[in-house]
């Protein structure tokens, strides 16, 4: 009997896309369009929310994204329980209301990149629009494995391995003694 992942790995098995896989990229970004071209890679639906409808998109999306205004004009299916929602700018003007609206839907896992030595513009975001500190706390922050990222490509597959980490129940970071 084959382990199923050689399988994968040495083409005997298809990978295939996850059929309950849903990345939302919230802001056009650098950081954005990798995520949503290497999330597509490993099977997530790509989707991107850009409430600035004259803000080009990021060059090189993969076919099939779907881009939005806003959050809540996502169809069910496309924010609910299989969607992973990152934010990948936290000085936007439409933070707050943008994470206020995806708290109400019943996502996954929700997300800002920033500089995990300070407090995240989110938080006063969030309660300036009354926001309880709870539903706050489900805002993940800092996002992904701590690799050292500096390039929106090194960001976005730490934040995408942080979140295959956290699917599969997994702490992520290297195997022990590895």
């Amino acid at each position: 009997m084959t382990d199923p992942a050689c399988g994968v790995a040495h083409g005997h098995v298809p990978a295939g896309a996850v059929p309950d896989r849903v990345l939302v990229a919230v802001f056009a970004s650098p950081v954005a369009g990798a995520l949503l071209r290497t999330g597509a890679d490993l099977g997530w639906h790509p989707v991107l929310v850009e409430p600035d409808t004259g803000r080009p998109a990021p060059p090189g999306l993969p076919g099939g994204v779907v881009r939005v205004a806003a959050i809540a004009d996502l169809a069910e299916e496309l924010a609910g329980p299989a969607a992973d929602v990152v934010v990948t700018d936290h000085h936007r003007d439409e933070l707050g209301a943008l994470l206020r609206d995806a708290l109400t839907r019943p996502v996954r896992w929700l997300g800002v990149m920033g500089n995990p030595r300070h407090e995240g513009p989110h938080v006063a975001a969030l309660a300036a629009l009354g926001v309880p500190a709870a539903e706050v706390a489900r805002v993940h922050r800092p996002i992904g494995l701590d690799v050292g990222s500096r390039t929106p490509a090194e960001i976005a597959v730490s934040t995408l391995a942080g979140l295959l980490a956290d699917r599969n129940g997994r702490p992520g970071g290297f195997f022990p003694g590895g």
